[in-house]
Formats: structure tokens, sequence, C-alpha cells
């Protein structure tokens, strides 16, 4: 069969993969990481030792060369078992595309061989305290310092803050007439003057880590440029762009798919003492059910239709890769919704062990939030 993401045969085996760690490792931790708003580690450690955070890392640097069809359907299977896993692992990849691409950062070999090694977790930092949600735009700005720059800025929501190695960033080159005169640069976690200065305390995806980051006169050497200065908004808008919004499409159809499984077994396994019928047999929550799947195959059909546009671009590709992203986020708002009418009480209950498989614990909502 098909896969709608349009797979081959290695994305396939690495999908399959995906999906064993997904069911033995993340899942089982799930509740857990959302309960107590903890890190993933025990998933994160196993895409890693699987040489998954080299997923798209060329093979050249050691990495498995898959692409974003790889991309989205690995992504896809970890969401449906750990939304904060699958974010944390989007975001990492996002931040690898822009080293991938780069001819500035003189360590990029080195590094993406750490990466291609599973010793090196790697994230964005773009928004700011006064920018946003419009990540293009840095407030921050970069200061000539002999060889090199100082930078200071509050990144106001980095995931995998505290767990990350390195950080994606961007500030104004020296001299920006406007923040679109931006430079991307990496830092390392570790680096003098880097601080995480809360934890993540959030609804849903409660293990994700992202947290504010403060940055107070970061030495940024020349060779740690990933864009030429100025041209951050090419590596923003064209690299990271993309990878981030078909990531976290292909995150929010999977939670979908984890409400449609979860809400199917729930009418499936559910009856009535009193004349042994069940959920199932009422037509409104089949209803309901149907248009869940519906919404479900809609978003994914859109994301693998939105990959073969990227494969043969044109000039209605990134309004393709905008709505394929806004239509998943949509999706799953709407599918969970659903899901939580459908099962009612159930849903929000962590007393209710015939709901889910003893495997799946915790109420509905606690695994199958959406991002925000």
């Amino acid at each position: 069969m098909v896969h709608v993401y349009g797979l081959s045969e290695t994305g396939r085996d690495y999908v399959a993969t995906a999906s064993r760690i997904a069911a033995e490792v993340a899942l089982p931790n799930a509740a857990d990481v959302d309960t107590l708003a903890r890190f993933p580690s025990e998933s994160m450690k196993a895409l890693a030792d699987d040489g998954f955070y080299g997923l798209c890392v060329p093979r050249e640097f050691g990495g498995k060369g898959e692409d974003m069809r790889t991309f989205a359907g690995v992504v896809e299977e970890l969401a449906g078992a750990c939304g904060s896993t699958a974010m944390v692992y989007v975001m990492h990849v996002a931040a690898v595309q822009a080293i991938v691409t780069s001819s500035t950062l003189v360590d990029r070999d080195s590094i993406l061989q750490e990466i291609a090694r599973g010793q090196h977790l790697t994230t964005l930092a773009f928004s700011e305290t006064g920018s946003r949600s419009q990540f293009w735009a840095p407030i921050s700005k970069l200061e000539e310092n002999g060889n090199g720059y100082l930078t200071s800025a509050s990144k106001s929501w980095v995931t995998a803050a505290g767990h990350a190695d390195s950080y994606v960033s961007t500030a104004q080159k020296p001299g920006a007439s406007s923040p679109l005169e931006s430079t991307v640069y990496f830092i390392r976690a570790n680096a003098g003057g880097v601080r995480v200065t809360a934890g993540f305390n959030g609804l849903g995806l409660r293990g994700n880590d992202s947290a504010p980051v403060s940055l107070e006169k970061v030495a940024v050497a020349h060779d740690h440029l990933v864009s030429l200065p100025g041209e951050g908004p090419k590596v923003v808008l064209e690299v990271v762009l993309p990878w981030f919004a078909v990531g976290s499409a292909a995150m929010a159809n999977g939670l979908c798919r984890s409400a449609v499984r979860r809400t199917t077994d729930h009418l499936v396994a559910t009856d009535f003492a009193h004349n042994n019928s069940k959920l199932r047999d009422l037509r409104n929550l089949r209803a309901r059910l149907a248009e869940m799947n519906l919404r479900t195959e809609s978003s994914r059909s859109l994301l693998g239709h939105t990959l073969d546009h990227i494969e043969d671009p044109s000039e209605v590709t990134p309004l393709f890769v905008l709505q394929c992203r806004l239509a998943a986020l949509q999706a799953a708002v709407d599918v969970t919704d659903l899901a939580m009418k459908t099962c009612g009480g159930a849903a929000f209950s962590r007393a209710a062990p015939r709901c889910w498989p003893s495997s799946e614990r915790g109420p509905m909502v606690s695994q199958m939030s959406t991002p925000s």
C-alpha cells in the first residue's frame, strides 16, 4: 500500500523503526513525561542510539541521508505516542538543516558528525521577547567585537532549552536598518553568558522544555555564523521554515491519528450493562468518529501533496508549505475536541481503566494536547 507521504522503501524502514521506538519507549513514558513536565529522555536516547538524530544529515557526514518525506513519517509515528518527543525532534531536525546548508560555519562538518553519531542535540532559538511568533524579525543585534561579535537577547521560546547541546539562533547584523537584516549563528548551550531562566509549565506537550533563554554578552566568532551577515532571512525562510512547517504538520497529524485510534478503542470496548450494547452502536458517536477520521486523512493528504510541491517547486509552493501546517494544527484542535466529546467523562478521568490499553495510562487529554 502506498504511503500518503510517498515514502521510499528505505523511508518505510525508518518509519517502521520509529514506530517501534514510539510503541516500546515513548508511549510507556508519555503519561509520566506529561504529568511531571519532564523531558522525554528515554525516547530521545532511543532516537539517538538508532541514528535518528542524523536521519536527514547527508551520508558524507555519517548521517542517513533521508529526505523530508521520511522525516514527516517518522515525526507522525512519534507524535502518536508522545507529543513532547515529536516536538523536540522537529526542532532538532529543523536546526540541523540550517547547519547542513551553511557555507560559513567552520565547524559544520564535525558538528554534523557529532549529530549523526547521536552525540549532539540541537534546537532553534529564534523567538524573542518583542518578536514572539514573528521569528524572522529578531530584536537582538550582533555588535562588532574584535575578531567576532557580542550579542545579548531574551529568547522567549526555546524547545529543549535545558537539554540541547547547541542553539541555532538569529540576531540583526551590526548596523542593520531593519530586523530583516538578520544573521543566523551557532552557539553551544554551555557558552559563557547563556542561561535558561525558567522552566516550562504549559498546557500539553509539557515535556518539550520550551523555556526562555537569556543571552548576556555572548561571544559569537566569525566562524560560528551559519549565514553571511544580513542573509539570515534566506536561511530562516527557505530552509528552516519548510522543515519546521512540515515537521509540525506531521506532528499534528500524528496526534490526530492517535485520537482516532483511542476513540475507536473506547467505542468498541465500552458497553451498557443493561442491554449489552456498546458505545459503537450509537450513531451519533460513530458519526463523530467518521468526521475525526475524515479530518485526519484530509490533513495527511494535504501534507503529502505539499511534499510533492517541495520536490518540484513552483510559485505556489510556499503557500502549500504554510497551508499544510495551518490545516494540520486546526485538524488537531478539531479532532481532539471531537474525541473528548465522543468519549465523554472517560476522556478526562485517570481512573477509567477500561478506556485504553494498560500501556496507555492517563486521560486522553494529557497525551493528545495540541501545540499552540
